[in-house]
């Protein structure tokens, strides 16, 4: 039976790594997908990423830099929207190499209420960027468990340091985000133009 494909959005934290690895021991095939941000973080994520694929035999790891789409919501939308224009904009991404790779499904690290984009009602506002199911198989998981497992599988190591997606966050971000004015912040970006401009500068790690 043929395998169902995975795009993973692996940051090469604890969350994403362990994420994938409960889908694979789904027998879901795993294609991951780095989204980097070097002008603000280096290159550590990519390492720590590419260190989880060949642990876990993905075969191989897309890579794209999206430094000009973070600075471009700092430099044009509001703030306090930040994270959840982030994460619709990695949906739409994922999306992309989901369409390219023929796969049936997303999947996220993202476990309930554990940051302040992951509330109910922000998860759903992201979810609505991608017409492809989003799996979360650590939804109600607690950090606590998730690093538990970590040491287990023997990924606590590469997965430590600390988190940057952050970065260029606002202190405090919205939590109730709504779709209307999601779309509206949205409709301040060459949305299309940056998009593109990712896919066409992706890269391919080969394992």
């Amino acid at each position: 039976m043929k395998k169902s494909k995975v795009i993973l959005l692996l940051s090469g934290g604890f969350d994403s790594t362990i994420a994938g690895y409960l889908l694979q021991k789904k027998e879901y095939d795993i294609i991951p997908l780095h989204l980097s941000n070097t002008d603000f973080a280096g290159e550590e994520s990519i390492k720590k990423s590419t260190l989880i694929s060949k642990k876990f035999g993905w075969k191989k790891v897309y890579l794209i830099d999206i430094a000009n789409i973070l600075q471009s919501l700092v430099d044009n939308c509001r703030h306090s929207y930040y994270f959840v224009l982030m994460k619709r904009f990695m949906l739409q991404l994922a999306g992309k190499i989901a369409d390219k790779e023929e796969a049936n499904f997303i999947a996220t690290g993202e476990s309930l209420g554990q940051v302040s984009s992951q509330t109910l009602t922000n998860i759903k506002v992201i979810e609505k960027a991608t017409k492809y199911r989003v799996l979360k198989p650590l939804i109600t998981f607690d950090k606590e468990e998730i690093v538990s497992l970590s040491r287990k599988i023997e990924t606590f190591d590469i997965s430590s340091g600390p988190e940057v997606c952050d970065l260029l966050g606002p202190k405090h971000p919205i939590i109730n985000a709504n779709i209307e004015n999601t779309i509206k912040e949205e409709g301040k970006l060459d949305y299309d133009a940056l998009l593109t401009d990712c896919i066409e500068n992706l890269q391919i790690i080969e394992n």
